[in-house]
């Protein structure tokens, strides 16, 4: 019998897949859990180095804000 997939962390379900690589289903569930594309954040190229350094303050704190979800949603054992 198969594990259920849908029920387990991102990280248990990249562990598994990475075991069983011959399995497709990890894999399928894993790729829906994908951010959709709606999230996706596209940067211009800048037009002066004033606008380059406000792109580059906007990244850092996107970065940051990612981290500490990733923080929050993984704690460490």
């Amino acid at each position: 019998m198969s594990p259920n997939f849908e029920a387990m962390t991102s990280k248990e379900l990249i562990a598994y897949a990475l075991a069983h690589r011959e399995e497709v289903e990890p894999l399928r569930v894993l790729y829906e859990r994908r951010s959709p594309d709606s999230e996706t954040v596209w940067f211009s190229p800048p037009q002066s180095k004033e606008e380059e350094q406000q792109q580059f303050e906007l990244f850092k704190k996107m970065v940051k804000e990612r981290e500490e979800k990733y923080r929050r949603e993984n704690p460490p054992a």
